[in-house]
Formats: structure tokens, C-alpha cells, sequence
């Protein structure tokens, strides 16, 4: 059986255009609490052909303070078992939200240094346990004074047999970040790049569902991307916004955008997973097997006490199929 695995409720439902209704036909929240900390974000599901991984956030919203989380399970739905944070030899106020895909025998993890200010890298590790890390040359730098003066939350994805990264980047800033969605090309078509950039693929002003720049509550940008080939040769971005409307902690969803290529243009077809309750949700992976395709998803909630943890959701991917 072939899986796709690329690090984001009864029947569902399709349209052709934005605020398609997707009812996922299970939905699990919360899949596990963590052993030490406050909240668990940014997730990436990997499987190695006999385990799932995964990595992700492990901290609190508090500070802001993060390490790398590992945990391991037989299942996607667990048990999951939590394993000491990575820790890889890298600078930065940032390092978090890790990219991973497992190709060859070998995870490759694509992970930030910054996320709420100028600079950063994309910096890249390869592991063959997933514990073990050896960490290489950085895959992407911001490039000073320009729409990518910051980048963060890369991920990486294979599409059409081409190897990419997705990934935030933004201008400076006085207030928030207020980034769009980037996409690199390896000109190699190995994870060891180099890597050129192609631009940026989905902007503020494509997401309808979105905050605007210049509204005055404006909470951040669009971010947490991550690109899936759907079975019909399209592109599936799956990605995080903020709604232009709400009380703070009640905005952020996990939105879908569609393109015949990959690097656009993409259509929004809306947020695709309510919180149910007062909350929110966001950063996320999509993983496709067969007929079915799964979200593997951070959310808080009023019954976590507004904590981050993580959730799984699964629909039919033909759903997709629907959308023109």
C-alpha cells in the first residue's frame, strides 16, 4: 500500500468554492496529554515503515519557549509514547515547529530559528532512528530587507517527483509578523538541495477568510504551511489563519486551498475543522493513504483550559474531487 506522508464528526461535504463544508467522519481531540509541559503544537506525523513519529513543539505559550517534541507510537491514534526533547546544536530565540519527512531509511527535518522577528534560517537535519540527529548545512536564510526578512515553519513535500519547501516569510515589521507563503525547488531533486526559491505562492489578499494587514486588530499572518499532492494530480496547501472577526483565542483555524500546480494559483476553499466549543485550531499536517486522508492537527479548547494538544481527524479524500 502506498502512503504519502508529507509534514495541520459525521459525512462530508463539497463545493466548488470557498467555505466548502467538510464534516470529518471521526475526529479524535485530545489524542494525549504531555508528561511536563503546558501545551504541544506545530505537529508532523512520520511514519518509518514500522513506527509513527512524531515531532513537534513541546512548551508553553506563556513565554514562548519551546524544544523539540518526540514521541513515538504503534498507531496514529496511539498509544503515544513521549521521548526526551531533540536538542540539535543550533542558535536561535526560535528553533521549533520541525518539518520531517522519512525517505530512504533517513528523516529529514527542515526546522526554523526565529519566528517572531527579522532573520532566521531554515536550518536541516537527517537522522536514521529519529532520536539521533546529525545536522547539516541550513537549506534556506532570510534575505535582509525584503518580503523574506524572517522565514519560518518550513516543511518540505514531494510533488510531481520534485522535492519543496513551503514556508512563512515576512517583510519587517513594527507590530506583528505578517507573513505569507513561500515555496523553494532542490535543484537537485535530493532533500540536500541547493534550493531555489520560487516565491511567494498564497497571499493575505488570497484568503478571504483571513485578517487584513491593515485591520486594526489584526492577530498574525498566514502560516504553518504544508503541501500534499490529491490523488488527481492537483495540489493540496494546507495551512493556518486567523479570522477577521472574534474574540482573541478564537480565531485561528486550518484552512485548504487547492492548485492545478504547485506553485499556484491556489483557491481557498475555507476553514475546514471547527473547535466545537470556545477555542481554536491550527498548525497541522495532512497525510494521505489510500481513500482516506487524515489531519493531524493542534487545537486549545475550553475542556483543555485553553491548552494546546494535539487532535486527528479523517474524511474521504474523493471529497476532493468535488471541488471544480
Amino acid at each position: 500500500m502506498i502512503r504519502l506522508y508529507f509534514c495541520a464528526s459525521p459525512t462530508a461535504e463539497a463545493n466548488s468554492g470557498a467555505d466548502m463544508n467538510i464534516n470529518f467522519e471521526t475526529n479524535v481531540f485530545p489524542l494525549f496529554h504531555p508528561q511536563s509541559v503546558d501545551d504541544l503544537k506545530d505537529p508532523c506525523p512520520v511514519f518509518d515503515g514500522s513506527l509513527w513519529h512524531v515531532f513537534g513543539s513541546s512548551g508553553t505559550v506563556t513565554t514562548e519557549t519551546w524544544r523539540i517534541l518526540h514521541a513515538t507510537a504503534p498507531d496514529l491514534y496511539g498509544p503515544w509514547t513521549e521521548h526526551e526533547p531533540i536538542e540539535l546544536p543550533i542558535n536561535g530565540t526560535g528553533v521549533a515547529a520541525p518539518g520531517v519527512i522519512h525517505e530512504c531509511g533517513v528523516f529529514h527535518m527542515f526546522i526554523q530559528t526565529e519566528f517572531m522577528k527579522s532573520g532566521g534560517r531554515c536550518e536541516h537535519a537527517v537522522s536514521n532512528d529519529g532520536f539521533h540527529w546529525v545536522v547539516l548545512s541550513p537549506a534556506i536564510l532570510a534575505i535582509p530587507d525584503t518580503e523574506e526578512d524572517g522565514i519560518y515553519d518550513p516543511h518540505p513535500a514531494v510533488i510531481g517527483g520534485g522535492r519543496y519547501l513551503v514556508y512563512s516569510a515576512m517583510p519587517k515589521f513594527t507590530r506583528v509578523p505578517q507573513p505569507d507563503v513561500y515555496l523553494a525547488r532542490s535543484q537537485s531533486d535530493s532533500w540536500f538541495g541547493p534550493w531555489k526559491r520560487i516565491g511567494k505562492i498564497l497571499d493575505h489578499n488570497e484568503v478571504p477568510h483571513h485578517n487584513t494587514r491593515d485591520d486594526p486588530d489584526y492577530e498574525w499572518g498566514i502560516e504553518g504551511a504544508q503541501l500534499i499532492e490529491l490523488p488527481d494530480g492537483r495540489v493540496l496547501l494546507n495551512a493556518t489563519c486567523f479570522l477577521p472577526n472574534g474574540l482573541r483565542g478564537n480565531r485561528q483555524r486550518v484552512f485548504f486551498a487547492i492548485a492545478d500546480e504547485v506553485g499556484g494559483p491556489y483557491v481557498s476553499i475555507g476553514p475546514v475543522l471547527e473547535p466545537g466549543q470556545p477555542g481554536e485550531n491550527g498548525h497541522s499536517t495532512v497525510m494521505i493513504e489510500g481513500s482516506q486522508l487524515s489531519l493531524f492537527y493542534q487545537s486549545r479548547v475550553a475542556t483543555t483550559d485553553h491548552r494546546w494538544r494535539y487532535g486527528l481527524a479523517k474524511c474521504d479524500v474523493a471529497l476532493f474531487s468535488k471541488v471544480a
